[in-house]
């Protein structure tokens, strides 16, 4: 009998974590698991945002270096690491261009007519979006950075050589083509080549390096364009989740005080109801009393 019963009880009431178990065995919604997958796909993309904002920092770095160096040899070797980084945010750049503008897509079908999902998931992309164009931002600032300042390192090794400042149209000229061994003939009669070659060799090395640079950069400024572009439409869309929201808040208001409304006048029309009734069984009874004057029958008696 106790084994029974224990067994009985043991089948009523099941152990607690054979409840647990049974719970991490249930299927979780499709919104939940909508929800799990887009957080993570934000994760893996802001890392590779962070990736840009390391690859910038090397950038800019390796920048400073090269205006102290004179040598042909060290600013070659700038130049490869510098084309490498460059090349790395291409590419980073562009995946995550592509994912943001996916993503974006998805929050729409994975929304559906809910507005608060729509909302915050469109909210997140927009915050991710913004982020990646302020870091395009700063390449496309560097990039200039870089162009003005070769012109002021250019000038310094005119100056150092020939002992003159160049005017802005030779300037203009060595910036334009890196052929500087016209303006160095003079320095090359007194000095000799051989020891200007060198200076010769670094300011054309410098001027290949800064053009390549300068033009894998600026194929980066469509990628800040189109972020723009994603950027502006999301705030309007934001803009009209907002007024969605707001225009429901005032609906439900208005829907919850015509319920109120409507309760009063069913509680007065109760009333009215229940007087007219009353006045109704009195008007009765006094015709009932005037048809049959039992005070007659009485009297008669």
């Amino acid at each position: 009998m106790c084994q029974e019963s224990f067994a009985s009880d043991a089948r009523e009431h099941p152990p607690r974590d054979m409840d647990i178990q049974m719970s991490t065995r249930l299927p979780r919604s499709n919104s939940d698991m909508g929800m799990e997958a887009f957080n993570k796909q934000i994760q893996e993309i802001e890392k590779q945002v962070d990736k840009l904002s390391v690859l910038l920092k090397k950038l800019k770095d390796s920048n400073e270096e090269s205006k102290s160096v004179t040598k042909a040899s060290a600013m070659k070797a700038i130049r490869k690491r510098m084309e490498k980084d460059v090349d790395e945010v291409g590419k980073i750049a562009r995946n995550v261009k592509s994912r943001i503008e996916a993503i974006n897509k998805e929050v729409f079908l994975f929304s559906g007519n809910d507005m608060s999902i729509l909302g915050n998931g469109s909210g997140r992309v927009s915050s991710l979006a913004k982020k990646f164009r302020d870091i395009m931002t700063e390449f496309q600032t560097l990039r200039q950075k870089i162009d003005d300042e070769y012109r002021e390192v250019v000038e310094r090794r005119v100056i150092t050589v020939t002992g003159t400042r160049p005017d802005e149209e030779t300037i203009n000229n060595l910036i334009e083509t890196g052929n500087s061994e016209q303006i160095f003939q003079n320095a090359m009669k007194e000095m000799g080549r051989g020891q200007v070659l060198n200076t010769l060799e670094e300011i054309q090395e410098r001027h290949d390096a800064v053009r390549e640079i300068e033009k894998k950069l600026l194929d980066l400024h469509q990628i800040y364009l189109d972020m723009a572009v994603l950027i502006d439409a999301q705030g309007e869309l934001l803009d009209n989740i907002e007024s969605q929201v707001t225009n429901t808040v005032d609906h439900v208001q208005s829907g919850t005080s015509a319920l109120q409304t409507a309760k009063r006048l069913q509680k007065n029309s109760r009333k009215c109801m229940c007087i007219a009734i009353i006045l109704l069984l009195i008007i009765i009874a006094i015709v009932v009393l005037a048809v049959l004057k039992p005070w007659n029958s009485s009297k008669g008696a």
